[in-house]
């Protein structure tokens, strides 16, 4: 994935020793007052998928977003420790939410380990976010290979270069091995799709859509999945 995406690098706790006396910040004080206008029961979509498309729409058309459908994956291993990147949504429906990756990854080996997974859209300017947990499941091999035709080649080659979330020796050996493809598949020639690679779909069995209000009592309204594909809604307390 190319901009924010796929980080998956582990954040190392600072000894206590290295923590600066003083936070250039104040932290405590750092706040935004929220929008006043609301979300009710009365406005929501009859489906969660409706109402994802609602507010992605104006997510991507004018809510200041640099990736509207950059989310946050949570995964958790075996031994339930969890797991956050960051990743671009390249599908949804009724079927569910897709995104693609290394099933070599951190994420793809914890997703094969336990299947339960967390979607977390930031919409921070506009004050909004919505959370998915559901269960993934990988997506067909032709379905994978349909959306790998449509990424630019330099990307079709990056899925070959990077054997993801392995320790590599520096940034060179990452850049030989990507200009051997370059190589080896020349712009123009198809490049064949990676055993390893491939889609994930997130089937939903909760969706929160949460909009920021004034004095911290926000609006959250979540959609709960029931048997017979029916959906009840239930209000959150903030």
């Amino acid at each position: 994935m190319g901009g924010v995406t796929d980080r998956e690098a582990d954040s190392a706790v600072p000894a206590a020793d290295s923590v600066p006396a003083s936070v250039p910040f104040d932290l405590a004080s750092m706040r935004k007052q929220y929008r006043a206008e609301g979300l009710s029961e009365t406005e929501l979509a009859a489906t969660p998928v409706e109402q994802f498309a609602r507010w992605f729409k104006q997510a991507a058309t004018d809510g200041g977003l640099f990736e509207p459908n950059a989310m946050v994956v949570s995964t958790a291993d075996a031994e339930g420790r969890p797991s956050s990147r960051t990743v671009l949504l390249k599908h949804f429906d009724a079927q569910g939410f897709v995104f693609y990756t290394n099933y070599d990854s951190r994420k793809g080996r914890e997703l094969d380990a336990n299947p339960y997974v967390s979607l977390l859209f930031p919409w921070h300017p506009m004050a909004r976010q919505v959370v998915v947990t559901g269960v993934a499941r990988r997506t067909g091999r032709d379905e994978t290979a349909a959306y790998f035709r449509t990424r630019p080649h330099g990307s079709q080659l990056g899925a070959w270069a990077s054997v993801q979330s392995s320790v590599v020796a520096d940034r060179r050996a990452l850049d030989g091995a990507y200009a051997e493809l370059v190589a080896r598949y020349p712009e123009g020639e198809q490049v064949p799709v990676p055993p390893h690679w491939g889609g994930f779909r997130v089937v939903p069995q909760t969706v929160e859509f949460w909009q920021g209000r004034e004095n911290r009592l926000h609006d959250r309204l979540r959609y709960v999945a029931e048997g017979g594909g029916g959906w009840r809604v239930e209000r959150l307390s903030p």
